[in-house]
């Protein structure tokens, strides 16, 4: 008998506002919930015990403010794992990439990603290629139960043609770069993730003493790729690896502007553009922080090359503005003599909405009141 997989729903975008209906079902499912009507304009308005509420629903509702507080009016985002946007795995360049299969490298961004790949080097290209399957959206798909298995095994994959992946890497829709992109997806495939939980520091202790650092997870960030034929409109489907769906599954998610992204012509803003845009709360970064991105060690380069590599942050800089991406930035100088460093400032051009959330609680009872705009606009 041959078990057909059972596609089920696609991923959530989390930069779309949660609807009305989403929060009545959870608090509803809880048996907790009363709708106090349709919703108006300046609100709905639920009431809920707070004494009920467990310390999981408690967090669900805080993880729904903070993604309805995060909206900026960005149209198809490139939803991603949190870590792939905060990694310098990939080269700031396209050319002169290692292809030895020997290749093995430790990538550190602190305090965010201790990432290590293996197999070969990647570039801006494969970033953009993986970007571009992000953007398309993910679809969670779960296999029929096997023998003597409770639940069917889960898996991700994003399904689109040919002519939608060309069009959102920026290249052009032809024949003759369907084997380019393919090449790019078989590279992808073939490369080892390591990812590394906890700090730099226990990290940094562990390698010190000759064990390994702890709790982690390799894997490769592409599964099997299928697709029926070479025609433009062909349809492709392209399967993420373990690690990857574990990120889904946990809804350890980022969201980025995928337009802006899409629009930067240098490979070194492309680095620094899925950090910056992940984290809408900062409003600056250094300089050492920017040198790691790009998988530098700032400190340990000579004046020259830190001449060199300010340059291309002020060029990539306004890339970003130029894209889009940005509404303005600027380079301050912190420190003097040898803590002599550089603080790179900048503005969001789409600013956070603010969500109008409240939690009024009495001795009777707590009122949870979500003012829902009508629309998401960019």
């Amino acid at each position: 008998m041959i078990l057909e997989p059972t596609p089920t729903q696609d991923l959530p975008d989390i930069s779309a506002p949660y609807p009305f209906q989403t929060i009545v079902r959870l608090h509803a499912k809880c048996g907790r919930a009363e709708e106090q009507g349709p919703p108006q304009n300046q609100g709905v308005g639920l009431v809920t015990k707070d004494a009920d509420l467990s310390e999981i629903e408690k967090r669900r509702l805080e993880r729904f403010a903070r993604s309805k507080a995060n909206r900026r009016g960005r149209k198809a985002p490139v939803v991603m794992p949190s870590r792939l946007a905060r990694t310098s795995a990939f080269a700031p360049r396209r050319k002169g990439l290692i292809t030895d299969s020997a290749f093995q490298r430790l990538y550190i961004v602190r305090p965010h990603t201790i990432v290590e790949v293996r197999g070969r080097e990647l570039g801006s290209q494969h970033r953009d290629a993986l970007y571009a399957l992000f953007r398309m959206r993910a679809q969670r798909t779960e296999a029929p139960p096997q023998q003597g298995a409770p639940n069917g095994a889960a898996f991700y994959h994003t399904e689109a043609t040919w002519r939608d992946l060309l069009a959102a890497t920026g290249r052009t829709a032809h024949v003759n770069n369907l084997g380019t992109l393919l090449r790019v997806f078989e590279e992808l495939r073939s490369v080892s993730f390591r990812f590394y939980q906890g700090d730099f520091s226990a990290y940094e202790e562990a390698v010190k003493s000759g064990r390994l650092a702890g709790a982690g997870y390799s894997d490769n960030l592409l599964g099997h790729i299928e697709w029926e034929g070479v025609g433009l409109d062909s349809t492709v489907k392209v399967t993420y690896g373990e690690w990857v769906r574990s990120m889904f599954e946990s809804r350890s998610l980022a969201s980025i502007n995928g337009e802006a992204y899409f629009r930067l012509r240098s490979d070194y803003a492309k680095a620094f553009w899925p950090y910056i845009d992940s984290q809408p709360d900062y409003s600056w970064v250094s300089v050492d922080t920017l040198s790691e991105l790009a998988g530098r060690n700032y400190m340990m380069e000579t004046t020259r090359q830190k001449l060199k590599f300010r340059e291309e942050c002020r060029q990539a800089f306004s890339d970003m503005t130029a894209a889009g991406g940005l509404a303005s930035w600027s380079c301050n100088e912190t420190g003097s003599g040898r803590r002599k460093s550089y603080r790179y400032n900048y503005v969001h051009n789409l600013p956070k909405i603010e969500a109008a959330f409240t939690a009024v609680s009495s001795a009777r009872q707590g009122r949870l009141k979500l003012g829902l705009p009508a629309e998401d606009s960019a």
